[in-house]
């Protein structure tokens, strides 16, 4: 088992409607993000030097922070309850509560950001052949560089496995897009 990602939005409730999960729509395999996709973004906190997405926004000269700025996102889930649960006084659970509301804040109507990065991503990557071979690992790789950056206009996975980076991107975008159709403003990430 390992760790997953997804995209959250502001209006669950029409958007994770039983019609999502029939089979049939097939959104599970076009709009999932791959376990790699995930440690692709939680390469900041263990790559000692410049992460993946850093550096392809300065090989592509794409402003990358929306879609850094999704994991400044705190919902209700477990996360909040840990956070209160642990907290040594009302005055630190009051502060919690205000940095939840405030990260909030800060991302409403991001959808708007965030589509448009992924979009220009799409665009200039696809017509980068060696990904792979212009990316830095700094050492430390969990990302299978020779798969997933590789074939940037071909889906090669299944939705949650074996996707490359062309395919998340994709993905991601057609979700945003799903989303934003059925009035979804926000976005972000859930780990799980």
């Amino acid at each position: 088992m390992g760790l997953d990602i997804n995209i959250g939005v502001d209006n669950t409730n029409e958007i994770f409607t039983p019609d999502y999960y029939d089979r049939s729509n097939d959104y599970f395999k076009a709009h999932k993000l791959s376990r790699t996709f995930c440690n692709f973004m939680c390469r900041r906190g263990v790559a000692s030097g410049e992460p993946e997405l850093d550096q392809i926004g300065k090989l592509t000269a794409i402003d990358i922070s929306p879609i850094y700025q999704m994991e400044s996102y705190r919902d209700d889930g477990d996360e909040l309850n840990f956070l209160l649960e642990i907290a040594k006084s009302d005055e630190e659970r009051k502060k919690i509560l205000e940095q939840i509301k405030q990260s909030r804040e800060n991302l409403k109507g991001n959808i708007d950001k965030v589509l448009p990065t992924i979009n220009s991503l799409i665009n200039k990557l696809s017509s980068i052949d060696n990904l792979s071979q212009i990316l830095n690992d700094n050492g430390f790789s969990t990302l299978d560089y020779k798969h997933y950056f590789s074939d940037f206009n071909i889906d090669r996975g299944q939705g949650d496995t074996d996707n490359n980076f062309g395919q998340d991107l994709r993905n991601f975008k057609r979700f945003l897009e799903f989303a934003k159709d059925k009035g979804t403003t926000t976005v972000y990430f859930n780990y799980s």
